[in-house]
């Protein structure tokens, strides 16, 4: 059913996508498209204040092992987005995810493909694979 899905949305997209078909127009709106998601979280923090965020210098002991690591590493962000913040970052991140299935269509790659490869490759290193 999901690859379904993401093949579904990825055809549409090909459908849909007509004044920005150039690889340079689709790069350039992704990389927009980026910075709309970031401002979004900048504004739920410093316009709507329904989260926060306290960030400071993660503790990692390196005699500990790796769940216990894991266990300590924070996101820094307190709070609960709003709905109406909700609303528009979920916005901003489906015109990102438009973006970035339009560049998988210019350059013949499938969407729903690179997920299961990145999820095969994220499985198969665990947690050496820290990002």
């Amino acid at each position: 059913m999901n690859d379904i899905m993401v093949d579904q949305f990825q055809f549409t997209v090909a459908d849909l996508l007509v004044r920005n078909k150039s690889i340079l127009d689709q790069i350039t709106k992704f990389q927009d498209s980026n910075g709309r998601i970031n401002r979004a979280i900048i504004k739920a923090v410093t316009q709507c204040g329904c989260i926060k965020i306290n960030a400071k210098k993660q503790p990692i002991d390196v005699n500990s092992d790796f769940d216990e690591i894991r266990n300590n590493m924070k996101t820094h962000v307190e709070g609960k987005l709003c709905e109406n913040c909700r609303d528009i970052i979920e916005k901003d991140i489906g015109r990102n995810l438009f973006y970035l299935a339009s560049i998988c269509n210019t350059l013949d790659l499938n969407l729903y493909d690179i997920i299961l490869k990145e999820l095969e490759r994220i499985k198969v290193l665990d947690k050496y694979n820290l990002r």
